[in-house]
């Protein structure tokens, strides 16, 4: 959304984007990690497994004999997709390598073709089946259990979803794990529209359109994620068909991000300094709970912490299996961030089916099924609402930064001569500051000539040289064609904080220091 025009027609984010509507490029809201498990439907839990073992006339002591055919024809055909795309299968032993960077060296040499980019091979846990005997009555079974196998990471890039993975076991109950990156997603979708945009790593720094691509991340289709991952499912498993029923979906981690764009970096670093400091001291577990939409409970764990990365700073808080993050990307964007690692955490009014069948409508928890996307949006989409509108309501130290460092900077006038800056603390400077506030000086403006009486040590010169100061650091300006000077508001600003610093700090602390009579 534009900042300016919408902050207060969006509802979202109002007070903080109407206080710096100017320096906010635009606003958006979208998903960002999206993790997705996929289940076997026939063999994704024990009974269903009997189901298919006594089928096929095996025992469940030769659970071997069914699940070994599988593993080595996902085996071969794996291999076969990455030679046909040209990719190679990479080994990896360590946890310590990242994944991620093997895929973008790759991409650095393939390019941006849509297709099957890499293919990471590494021993994972994985949920396993092992049977069992009762030998009071001599039946026999399979349970879950974990175990290790064989996990082929194949890294896409989707026509529709961008850069994404797919992790397929080589071992009953073949769960595997789906990942794409919503903002991936959203790029894809302004490319086809023809909407210009610049991202650097999942977020984006400029949208030519900002309300248009907000409508596109609010259009994000289920159906169709749906229909891509049956698709991926049946690519890259070659007995699929054997099970009619296929996979079923469901969210294992999801995150939505609000993203407020800064035009510049230093609008934001000093707003992002002053919010992370006072949030990390003042918000509570019961913000937290209210943020999210609960009711703190006795046993609820909630803590909040603060954490430097390399490109960001970050601000965590948790109650239970759900976190609310607050971060600096690339120093332009203001990210909020609701992570889910259990979606059931929420609750929501939805028609419910008892066991004996009858349903009725009421206050329940979030069902598991990528179908629960829409609702958990706005879920969501509120609590980041709820907390940054908290933040909004922290008072307001961040311009005061901004003017602090610009009065002690040292400036250039358009003869590139440079005018150092003001310093409260040294003698000369508040002296000079002081002599401003005189109450006449409101009024009729000053001068250079009015200025000598009340500054008795420096010449005309010296004086002009100080009005040349002030007005370079925006503490002064000149009434034209004349040579009086009027303090600007910042300037006003400037001398009130020189007279309670003489007043409650200077004079006190030397009065405390002098010699006792």
């Amino acid at each position: 959304m534009n900042a300016e025009s919408n902050a207060e027609e969006s509802g979202v984010y109002a007070g903080l984007v109407a206080r710096y509507a100017r320096q906010i490029a635009g606003q958006l809201g979208c998903w960002d990690r999206v993790v997705i498990t996929g289940s076997l439907e026939e063999v994704s839990h024990p009974r269903a497994l009997e189901r298919q073992l006594f089928a096929a006339g095996i025992r469940c002591f030769d659970l071997a004999q069914f699940a070994e055919p599988l593993r080595e024809a996902v085996r071969a055909h794996v291999e076969g997709l990455a030679k046909a795309a040209g990719a190679t299968v990479e080994y990896v032993r360590s946890r310590q390598v990242r994944k991620e960077d093997l895929v973008a060296a790759v991409l650095t040499r393939r390019g941006t073709a849509p297709g099957l980019v890499h293919v990471i091979s590494a021993m994972e846990t994985c949920p396993a089946y092992r049977p069992w005997r009762d030998k009071g009555s001599g039946r026999t079974g399979v349970t879950l259990t974990h175990g290790q196998c064989l996990h082929y990471y194949l890294y896409f890039l989707h026509p529709r979803l961008g850069l994404c993975y797919l992790r397929v076991p080589t071992w009953l109950p073949f769960r595997l794990q789906f990942y794409f990156n919503g903002h991936n997603w959203l790029a894809g979708e302004l490319t086809r529209t023809g909407i210009a945009h610049r991202m650097r790593d999942n977020t984006f720094v400029e949208i030519a359109d900002w309300p248009r691509a907000q409508q596109l991340a609010d259009g994000f289709s289920i159906t169709a994620l749906q229909a891509d991952l049956d698709a991926l499912a049946r690519h890259c498993l070659p007995f699929l068909p054997r099970f009619p029923r296929g996979y079923h979906w469901s969210l294992r981690q999801v995150e939505y991000s609000w993203d407020l764009v800064w035009r510049r970096a230093e609008d934001l670093a000093p707003v992002y300094a002053e919010l992370s400091r006072q949030a990390i001291l003042t918000v509570k577990a019961a913000d937290i709970a209210r943020f999210l939409g609960k009711r703190l409970s006795a046993e609820a764990e909630a803590s909040s912490d603060f954490a430097t990365f390399h490109e960001c700073t970050r601000i965590k808080h948790r109650l239970g299996s759900v976190f609310l993050k607050l971060y600096d990307k690339h120093g332009l964007v203001l990210r909020l961030e609701c992570t889910a690692n259990d979606v059931t955490f929420f609750h929501h009014f939805r028609k419910v089916v008892g066991r004996d069948g009858r349903a009725k409508y009421q206050n329940a928890a979030l069902k598991k099924s990528i179908y629960s996307l829409g609702d958990l949006a706005e879920l969501m989409r509120a609590a980041t609402t709820r907390y940054l509108a908290y933040l909004s309501g922290l008072e307001d130290r961040a311009p005061g930064q901004v003017d602090l460092d610009r009065i002690s900077r040292p400036v250039h006038d358009d003869h590139h001569r440079s005018y150092r800056g003001f310093n409260f603390f040294a003698a000369a400077d508040l002296g000079v500051l002081l002599a401003l506030v005189r109450g006449e000086y409101q009024i009729s403006g000053l001068s250079n000539r009015w200025l000598r009486p009340v500054l008795p040590g420096l010449s005309g010169g010296q004086i002009g040289r100080i009005l040349k100061r002030l007005r370079l650091h925006g503490l002064l300006k000149k009434v034209g064609c004349t040579y009086k000077y009027y303090l600007t508001r910042l300037g006003q600003k400037a001398l009130l904080t020189a007279l309670k610093l003489k007043e409650h700090l200077v004079v006190p602390t030397l009065a405390g220091l002098a010699p006792a009579k």
